[in-house]
């Protein structure tokens, strides 16, 4: 099924699945299964930080990892018909808790290659029905196909983010 197949976009969530393309959520999948910043660069820039106060490029990984199993999670409990609403989660005290700084780049690489691997096995089995199923996740409805694109669209807003606003550093 494609992003237009999304029968309602979801509050929030949107902002990650507008930045995929309108195409097979599969297909998207394994088109945007590695980080596609070159190893290299990432390791040139992995505990510096933009500004005081934000991540460490090692940090962004393991938030990348991180949201990607909580959404994954999410998607087996609403695809498996379980209409128990879910909590939110505070994202920046997963970041504080992580300790990625002890991390390698290439670890963190790593693990996020085998979850999305792992990700895609989910996903790989669900059904139109299952993906059109829906349940609730911090008081927002998201249907198990929307939250395929977003796992997506998350790590694809922070390869942005990390072009746009880690890249100068190489420079200066």
């Amino acid at each position: 099924m494609k992003k237009s197949d999304i029968d309602v976009m979801p509050q929030f969530f949107d902002r990650y699945i507008r930045l995929v393309d309108d195409e097979d959520l599969m297909n998207s999948f394994f088109r945007h299964k590695n980080c596609p910043i070159d190893k290299k660069i990432l390791n040139k820039l992995s505990n510096q930080r933009y500004a005081p106060g934000k991540w460490t490029i090692k940090d962004i990984l393991q938030h990348v990892i991180d949201v990607e199993r909580i959404m994954s999670y999410r998607a087996l409990r609403f695809a498996r018909n379980d209409n128990t609403p879910l909590n939110g989660f505070e994202e920046s005290l997963y970041g504080n808790e992580a300790n990625a700084v002890k991390r390698t780049v290439d670890d963190l690489l790593e693990e996020l290659s085998i979850v999305r691997q792992s990700t895609i096995s989910l996903y790989r089995n669900f059904g139109k029905e299952e993906l059109m199923r829906k349940g609730s996740a911090n008081n927002i409805e998201i249907s198990v196909l929307a939250l395929g694109f977003t796992i997506i669209g998350h790590s694809l807003h922070h390869w942005k983010v990390i072009e746009e606003r880690y890249f100068p550093l190489l420079v200066s």
